[in-house]
């Protein structure tokens, strides 16, 4: 078996620190090449997460980063091919066994993915958060600098349009089409979802006015800072923003609003579709905004307003419970 010894010395701490577990897990285990090829590619995906999240020591890791990532598999949102339930799975192990280890061996002081599972099969509920929650949030993101009108603008836009974060950072100022004769910004978006295949979204009047805001006072300040990228949604040094930057940014504006569940850019996707279903929305629109290829994939949001329904009526009804 063929092992790769050390890592050069201009490698990240986090290169490093991954690099000795896998020569334990060589070593020790006696694993076979491919299943070492295997960790090494879990791993070296999660260490890709983590720096683009501004993580640059294994002890600065905490359970957000550790159950953001293993959220961010099946969607691709870390930046990498989205991933079947049991490739996600085998990955978060991989995951495990590494905090696991760096525990043990003192490089941190805790083990932030003890709690965080790996998926299992089955019928899968989305996370949705309530409305309040979500307003919560968007109206923290708001203020002034170029970087927090892009924020707002950004968030605006998840919420609004029920965008997947890849088609979101992906867009190209053009992508945004104008209402027509006398308006004042865009109301439609052309988003290009799994497989190129296009669709137009409506834009609400909330996210109409964040991006405004950000097209006018916030976007051209950025994009002085690069080179005239087309990208809408632009990172500080004026180039297009990435989808583990957002992550990073809505998770801290969640934290600032006292949302303490555990917020990712899909859960605006998930909360876009139950809200619409919950406002009354048929289920075949919904299909359509979200851009899913079958409507079976949709019906999964009416199970989680049903759950909702049985809530409500639980508390509600004087003889619900005997």
């Amino acid at each position: 078996m063929t092992v790769q010894q050390g890592t050069p010395a201009t490698a990240s701490s986090l290169a490093r620190a991954i690099e000795g577990y896998l020569l334990h897990v060589a070593v020790e285990r006696g694993l076979a090449p491919n299943t070492l090829a295997a960790y090494r590619r879990d791993l070296r995906r999660y260490q890709r997460f983590l720096e683009a999240a501004g993580v640059a020591e294994a002890n600065d890791i905490t359970r957000h980063h550790v159950g953001g990532f293993a959220q961010s598999l099946a969607d691709g949102d870390d930046g990498g091919s989205p991933l079947s339930l049991r490739s996600a799975a085998r990955t978060v192990v991989s995951v495990r066994g590494l905090h696991r280890f760096w525990a043990l061996e003192g490089l941190c002081d805790g083990d932030p993915a003890a709690d965080v599972h790996p998926p299992q099969a089955g019928r899968r509920l989305p996370k949705a958060i309530s409305v309040h929650q979500v307003t919560r949030i968007l109206e923290t993101a708001r203020n002034d600098t170029p970087t927090g009108l892009r924020d707002s603008a950004m968030l605006e836009f998840l919420y609004s349009t029920g965008a997947r974060i890849s088609e979101a950072v992906g867009l190209d100022v053009d992508d945004l089409v104008l209402a027509g004769t006398g308006s004042e910004g865009p109301s439609l978006v052309r988003l290009f979802g799994k497989g190129s295949k296009e669709r137009i979204v409506p834009v609400g009047s909330y996210a109409l006015r964040a991006l405004d805001a950000y097209l006018v006072r916030g976007r051209p300040a950025l994009v002085a800072k690069g080179k005239g990228s087309p990208a809408l949604f632009l990172n500080a040094r004026g180039g297009r923003i990435s989808r583990q930057s957002v992550w990073t940014i809505l998770k801290s504006v969640a934290e600032k609003a006292f949302v303490e569940v555990e917020v990712s850019p899909h859960t605006l996707r998930h909360s876009f579709a139950t809200h619409l279903l919950d406002g009354g929305a048929d289920v075949r629109v919904v299909q359509e905004l979200l851009g899913h290829a079958s409507v079976t994939t949709t019906q999964v949001y009416t199970l989680v307003t049903a759950e909702t329904l049985r809530e409500v009526y639980a508390a509600a009804h004087p003889r619900a419970r005997g």
